[in-house]
């Protein structure tokens, strides 16, 4: 998705009256655990993984570990007096769309890189991880530079994010079906769906959008006043369980359940199935970071399209919730536990859980109907970091909720994240309205 158009690829600006209460205190904790979750992602590969790049959405994970670490060398080391960098070529090879800093490489070249190597890239981490540690421990940062640390990090976040879908459609792609999981790490444990059940809103006007407490993008603000209309919102997600009565219906042969677009991408893409999902002697397998293993009937469907989810919504008789709808059933009542930094600690594979009712939060990103539009009195920040949303306001829709490869600190109920309706490899679900 010719520049940077996933909203987990890029940076997206702070919003202008946010600070987060992490950087009274803990900000070189914070950058440590943060900086070191990326490292811990890329460990379990081998720096031929590192170098692949299997469709032009993907990057190679060697690069998005230089492109976090360019982040902080261009927005807070450069504007140092005196600073050297570490190589000046890194400028423009890790830069990923900020056209007002240089000229970009292109994005769908970056795995035809060969150079710099794992090994100089890792240095080039240590470097900068150390002249920053420094600084935040020299106690002289102003605001603006603490606020410019903070974007960094959850910026790092989308690209930890990215990295496990990244790496996950690499290895994929090799017909050996290689595991990125180590040996020995917990499988997912076997549980049950609970039933579906519907949760009832009148009409009413609420408030949506970031409540200015704590970071958040810029496109998460102006917070303001929307009309919902009276409709019932699922308790869970969509289950393959579910999903699969859709393809056992010829759900991918009836084009009636398709928008037009929809029904395209099926034809061209020969999509009879989410990704990863694959058929064998009439049974069902799934390709996982530990491997292919038997479908879980009871998980979430998950590498579903905006054009799968609504396909499903419309031939099960119901629709998609728009992302006020959702935020709406979300705020205070949001609950979830499934998240990379957690999944990672306790040494389970990344990968979607059976949850319980109201897991608006972790597990998969959910689809709502809404195209990704400017808030009301929507302004981006002036300068280079501002070149992020605006000019992305088109041709995307919204999903809410994060999933199991987001960190549990960089989600909340007024994120928004955003993708082209055909695509599939991010942990992507459904959630459906009536």
């Amino acid at each position: 998705m010719a520049t940077d158009v996933r909203s987990s690829q890029r940076t997206p600006a702070v919003s202008n009256n946010a600070k987060s209460p992490s950087l009274m205190g803990s900000t070189l904790d914070r950058y440590k655990r943060v900086r070191d979750l990326s490292t811990q992602i890329a460990e379990p590969l081998s720096p031929e993984d590192c170098a692949m790049q299997t469709m032009p959405d993907v990057s190679p994970t060697r690069w998005h570990l230089a492109h976090t670490t360019w982040f902080f060398e261009t927005f807070l080391l450069k504007e140092r007096p005196g600073y050297q960098p570490f190589n000046t070529s890194f400028e423009r090879l890790f830069n990923s769309y900020y056209n007002s800093v240089g000229q970009p490489f292109p994005r769908h070249r970056r795995g035809h890189l060969s150079r710099p190597g794992l090994d100089e890239t890792l240095q080039y981490r240590q470097h900068v991880d150390n002249l920053v540690s420094e600084l935040i421990d020299s106690d002289t940062l102003s605001d603006a530079q603490l606020s410019v640390i903070e974007l960094g990090l959850n910026h790092e976040q989308q690209h930890q994010e990215l990295m496990l879908t990244d790496i996950k459609h690499v290895l994929a792609s090799n017909p050996l079906q290689p595991t990125y999981i180590a040996e020995g790490v917990a499988p997912v444990d076997a549980t049950n769906a609970p039933p579906l059940q519907w949760s009832s809103s009148d009409e009413i006007v609420v408030e949506v959008g970031h409540d200015g407490d704590g970071f958040a993008y810029d496109n998460e603000s102006p917070r303001h006043r929307e009309l919902i209309h009276p409709h019932k919102i699922a308790s869970r997600c969509v289950t393959n369980r579910e999903y699969l009565d859709f393809i056992d219906d010829g759900g991918y042969r009836q084009p009636e359940h398709w928008l037009s677009m929809g029904w395209d991408a099926v034809n061209q893409h020969a999509w009879d199935a989410p990704l990863y999902w694959i058929s064998q002697d009439g049974n069902w397998q799934q390709f996982t970071l530990s491997g292919v293993r038997p479908l879980d009937l009871d998980e979430p469907v998950c590498h579903v399209s905006y054009f799968e989810a609504d396909a499903f919504a419309r031939w099960s008789g119901k629709r998609l919730p728009t992302e006020f709808e959702w935020e709406h059933a979300a705020s205070g009542n949001a609950i979830g536990d499934v998240f990379c930094d957690k999944l990672m600690q306790s040494g389970s594979v990344v990968h979607p859980r059976v949850t319980g009712d109201n897991d608006f939060l972790g597990n998969v990103w959910e689809w709502t109907a809404s195209q990704y539009m400017p808030y009301p009195g929507y302004r981006p920040v002036a300068g280079a970091l501002g070149e992020y949303n605006g000019k992305f306001m088109c041709n995307q829709f919204v999903l809410r909720g994060g999933s199991c490869a987001t960190s549990s600190d960089h989600i909340r109920s007024s994120y928004r994240n955003f993708f082209p309706p055909d695509a599939r490899w991010q942990f992507s679900g459904i959630r459906l309205a009536q």
